[in-house]
Parts: structure tokens; C-alpha cells; sequence
């Protein structure tokens, strides 16, 4: 481990060391980001993330890429009827209702199961709207609608 004149462990600009409460064992927090490891950086800090967390709800119109769902065989919606059945989702959310129950219940995607949880992903994965939108959310964060091939989204960041 990188060691300075006095002995003291080198951490590289940007990074925290920590403690964890739950098991008493050091690791290092990126303060721009907020990610945590183990093992002692290498290198500095950046403020770009590598993955994120999030959870979605879609909803499909006719020009999707592939108009069809769990809820419905052949969706035929335009585009706007689309934008303004999200808008309503997405104030019903912005009034109080939960974004997980809402992706279970009107989400086109088959992540409604999971209350429209993507998981972790990283760079390059999703669409690029998607991931832009995505990627530029602070955590506990919802989007705007977001267009993509896949149809309309309103994207919640979870971590």
C-alpha cells in the first residue's frame, strides 16, 4: 500500500476512508459519486459514474420497436396518447402515489414484476436517451418522460 514519508497510507485526491458500522472494516468512498470499495484507490476521484441503479415505467405505442406487452398483444396507441397516459402516471407519482406500484401495475416493460427495477447497469447498455437521462439523476431522482426506440419512460434512480 502507497505509504508517504511519515508511514501514513496515500489515499488519492477525491476519496474518503471509512469506516463501516455494520462490519468495522475500512473502505473508501468517492466523495463526487457517492461509490464505495474495499480496496484502496489507485488512482483519483472523478465525478464520472461507472453504473447506476434504476427503475422505469414504459409505455409502448404503435412506432415502438416492438408494439407488444404483457398487457396488450398489439398496442396501438400514437405516440401522444403514450406521453399523456406517463404524464398522468407521473403526476399521480409527483402527488404521493409509490413509483414501484405504479411500474407494476402500467408499465409495458417486463421489469413491472420487479416494480420496474433495472438493477444496476453500466455505460453503454441501455439506449442512449436512457442511459443519459439516467445517468444524469441524483439519486431518489424521476426524469421527465424520456423517448426512446422502445416507447416513452419516466426513469426513477434508486442508486
Amino acid at each position: 500500500m502507497p505509504q508517504d514519508d511519515s508511514g501514513d497510507e496515500i489515499i488519492p485526491e477525491g476519496w474518503e476512508k471509512r469506516k463501516s458500522r455494520s462490519t468495522g472494516m475500512v473502505y473508501y468512498l468517492n466523495i463526487y459519486t457517492k461509490e464505495s470499495q474495499w480496496e484502496l484507490p489507485t488512482k483519483k476521484a472523478t465525478n464520472e459514474l461507472s453504473e447506476v441503479e434504476a427503475a422505469h415505467l414504459l409505455v409502448k405505442h404503435a412506432g415502438s420497436r416492438r408494439p407488444s406487452s404483457h398487457r396488450e398483444e398489439n398496442i396501438t396507441r400514437t405516440k401522444e396518447e403514450a406521453r399523456e397516459l406517463l404524464e398522468g402516471y407521473k403526476q399521480e407519482i409527483d402527488d404521493g402515489a409509490d413509483f414501484g406500484e405504479m411500474a407494476s401495475k402500467y408499465s409495458d416493460c417486463s421489469s413491472y414484476k420487479k416494480g420496474g427495477s433495472l438493477g444496476r447497469f453500466k455505460k453503454g447498455v441501455m439506449q442512449a436517451k436512457f442511459e443519459e437521462a439516467a445517468f444524469g439523476l441524483k439519486v431518489g431522482e424521476m426524469s421527465g418522460i424520456v423517448d426512446t426506440d422502445s416507447g416513452l419512460h419516466i426513469i426513477l434512480r434508486t442508486k
